[in-house]
Order: structure tokens, then C-alpha cells, then sequence
């Protein structure tokens, strides 16, 4: 199948999917979900949605057993919006890389805290030194 319709597919089920964990998910324990991407099967029989939580570990837990006890609705839901000769098969799967990412940033913060920190110290012994 053409690699080209498979992104297409991809990027119209992540907005999709989005779209229904948004608005028709009635689930109390989804919170704060983003999906931040579809990887589909070159037939388009499986699809693995990558999703990232925010929240307490507890919140994530239970975020996380919401998600996939509604895969069925969103699979049916899935079939019904997007015309495809086969429904593919869902699973979720834990995206860690905007947690990464907020870690990395905090870790530039930190050290540029601590050049300015350095820099602020050191300069008024260099002007004492004139």
C-alpha cells in the first residue's frame, strides 16, 4: 500500500481520535490526554496510538486504565468517521518524550540559573580589583 495514504490515514486518525477522547469520552478518570501520534501497519490492520499523560503517577494510572477500557467505543467510533474496508485494531502506547523534553528543559534552566549565579559572584571581585 502507498506509504503516502498510510501517513494520511495516520494523520486523519490522530486528529479523529483526539477529536473523541475530547469531546465523546464520558469517562471520568481521562483526564489531560494528548494524542502525539498514529503508527499504522502498511495494510492498515493495526494501529497504535501513542498518547501522553499529564498529571499525579495516580491520575496517569488511573488516566491510562480509562483509555484503554474505551477502546472498543473509539474503534467503533473509528469505523463509523473514516471509511476504510477494515477497522483497524487499537492500542494505546505511553508517549514519554514530552516528559523528556520538560526535563531537558529544566535541566537548561538549572544550569543557566547557575552561570548566572557564577557570573553575578565573580563580577564584583574583578571590579574590586581595578
Amino acid at each position: 500500500m502507498s506509504q503516502l495514504r498510510v501517513e494520511k490515514v495516520q494523520e486523519l486518525m490522530k486528529q479523529e481520535i483526539s477529536e473523541i477522547i475530547l469531546r465523546e469520552l464520558k469517562d471520568p478518570r481521562i483526564g489531560f490526554v494528548t494524542v502525539t501520534s498514529v503508527e499504522c501497519t502498511g495494510d492498515l490492520r493495526e494501529a497504535k496510538i501513542y498518547v501522553s499523560l499529564m498529571g499525579s503517577e495516580q491520575q496517569v494510572a488511573d488516566c491510562w486504565k480509562g483509555l484503554n477500557s474505551s477502546l472498543g467505543f473509539i474503534r467503533r467510533e473509528i469505523g463509523k468517521r473514516i471509511r476504510l474496508r477494515f477497522t483497524p485494531e487499537l492500542s494505546f502506547a505511553l508517549d514519554k518524550s514530552l516528559d523528556y523534553s520538560a526535563h531537558i528543559q529544566e535541566l537548561l534552566l538549572k544550569i543557566q540559573r547557575e552561570d548566572a549565579a557564577r557570573q553575578a559572584s565573580a563580577a564584583p571581585s574583578a571590579e574590586g580589583d581595578n
